[in-house]
């Protein structure tokens, strides 16, 4: 009874675990929050006057295309707003049997990295026609930059620059304004990052985020509405994806706010940054990189910033990274394959929790030779529910067994399935990883044989479930060489759970389910041991 109970609630927080987020749909979009100006400062009276610079007109009539080549990506910089128009990852497809690198510049978007000047008549960076220094850039083993210009109608000068370097995705940026105005001016920069999220069901966290006041700030779109507006130190913004990251990243100084908004499903993260007060003929150089890249948390770790805080695993996060560092450690040191990672880093697991099984195990088999007496003492109080109970447990003291204990080690691994789950989700290192025949994609629920049509309840392509079935085999197995309830009632809901799981499990990463399945039969081999042992 007490494992029937246990077993159905644990499927039922399986459920509600993974179905929240498919129950309840965005909400609408919302206008974009307005950052209020800085009121533009004038020179005090009686102040000396700043010498005069020599900043020389920009005369661009028409946007233009650089584009930057590294062994790690390629980008389009358009010089309007000296922002990016495209983004792609070399080491990454976006599709899994397509030629096409992964662009994290995605469809509806026109630019992103944008720079906004506000606050002192500077107004109209972000849409001018920006003076570029290179018109194509090959970053070799010396690195390489590039450089935009443009020079405000009241004679403020703005020089974006960016640093690219050939082992890294992080990429240098300064902004740098210098005033050739006859007044004071205090700006502000606003740094804006554009993205969209992407439809369909998901599981994990996309969208908007920043680390401010060292807290990490996920915002889901739906509630953008409520939470437009972050104020404190920002270390970063970034644009969140199931496997990829953008990000602006403020060096030597933190930024003072997040904004997001949503307009009609184009999501806009912005830092803002004041350059304080730049009096006539004086300058302001402000550093803020830029980053495009995978969610790798071991290359994330090694930048100099807090950004890798952005692979965040939730309620697991403890438990979910030391398990991606040991299957990477796996994959790097024994074996390339992850699926061969996933099976050795399952097995790793099993045999920490084996102590465990096997008191689990000793348990279930005494409760097994006490099925004969505990069928009479059924037959005997039939009409009387709470006698019969008594009795039983009664009999489970007589003969010091635990009816619970066989349920322990489910309930023991049910936080290392939701971690491994979260970690195996999001995991870049499997995404587009192969296993082996039919398994392509780890990342991926596995099919074989696609069928060109769509079944209710399983995610396309439709096809074969073989890991899936396999898995709900093996689960129909391990209910077989349990104990009886002896109450057929209970024994069918029982049967019934392997066929439950298998429909939870078939739209479930191919990776998961292989480590639900080797978990499986190594808990099968363990029992038959045990029971073989104790007979």
């Amino acid at each position: 009874m007490e494992q029937v109970r246990l077993f159905a609630a644990i499927i039922l927080s399986i459920i509600v675990f993974v179905g929240w987020n498919f129950l309840f749909p965005p909400q609408k979009p919302v206008d974009v929050p307005q950052e209020t100006q800085v009121e533009q400062p004038v020179a005090q009276p009686g102040e000396p006057a700043a010498a005069a610079v020599d900043i020389k007109p920009v005369t661009v009539v028409a946007e233009n295309i650089t584009v930057v080549e590294s062994p790690l990506y390629r980008i389009e910089f358009t010089n309007r707003g000296a922002a990016v128009k495209r983004f792609e990852l070399k080491k990454y497809k976006e599709t899994l049997k397509g030629d096409a690198f992964k662009n994290l510049v995605p469809e509806g978007v026109d630019r992103t990295f944008t720079l906004t000047v506000t606050g002192s008549g500077v107004e109209g960076a972000v849409d001018a026609l920006f003076e570029v220094d290179k018109e194509k850039v090959l970053v070799g083993e010396n690195g390489a930059s590039l450089t935009y210009r443009w020079v405000s109608a009241s004679g403020v000068e703005v020089v974006r620059s960016f640093n690219f370097n050939p082992d890294s995705y992080d990429i240098g940026s300064t902004v740098t304004l210098r005033n050739g105005s006859p007044l004071a001016i205090n700006d502000n920069l606003a740094f804006g990052l554009i993205s969209t999220v992407e439809g369909g069901r998901t599981y994990g966290f996309e969208g908007p985020s920043g680390f401010v006041d060292g807290h990490l700030e996920n915002v889901k779109v739906k509630k953008i509405e409520d939470k437009n507006l972050f104020k404190g130190n920002v270390e970063w913004v970034a644009q969140q994806s199931r496997y990829f990251m953008t990000a602006v990243i403020p060096k030597g100084v933190a930024g003072t706010s997040m904004a997001l908004a949503d307009n009609s499903g184009v999501i806009t993260a912005a830092m803002n940054l004041p350059t304080g007060m730049i009096q006539p003929g004086g300058e302001k150089t402000l550093t803020v990189d830029i980053l495009a890249a995978p969610k790798s948390y071991r290359m994330l770790k090694k930048l100099d910033s807090s950004v890798h805080k952005a692979v965040n695993f939730g309620w697991f996060d403890i438990i979910a990274k030391p398990c991606l560092s040991l299957m990477n450690l796996i994959h790097d040191h024994v074996i390339a394959n992850y699926g061969i990672a996933i099976i050795l880093l399952t097995i790793l697991i099993k045999l920490i929790f084996w102590p465990l099984g096997n008191k689990s195990y000793t348990s279930m088999h005494e409760m097994k030779k006490l099925q004969p007496i505990m069928a009479k003492l059924r037959e005997k109080y039939k009409d009387d529910k709470q006698r019969m109970n008594q009795e039983v447990m009664a009999l489970y003291k007589t003969y010091k067994v635990n009816p619970m204990s066989g349920c322990l080690p489910l309930v023991v691994q049910m936080p290392i399935f939701f971690a491994l789950y979260r970690m195996l989700y999001s995991a870049v290192e499997l995404r587009h990883a192969p296993f082996f025949g039919w398994i392509t994609d780890l990342s991926a629920p596995d099919r074989l044989f696609h069928f060109g049509f769509n079944i209710p309840m399983m995610a396309e392509p439709s096809g074969i479930p073989v890991l899936t079935l396999l898995m709900g085999a093996t689960m129909f197995l391990q209910q077989k060489m349990s104990p009886s309830t002896g109450d057929p009632t209970q024994a069918k809901m029982m049967m019934m759970m392997p066929l439950v799981m298998t429909v939870i499990f078939v739209n479930f990463s191919s990776g998961l389910v292989l480590y639900w399945l080797v978990n499986n039969i190594l808990s099968i081999s363990q029992q038959y041991y045990i029971t073989k042992k104790l007979s």
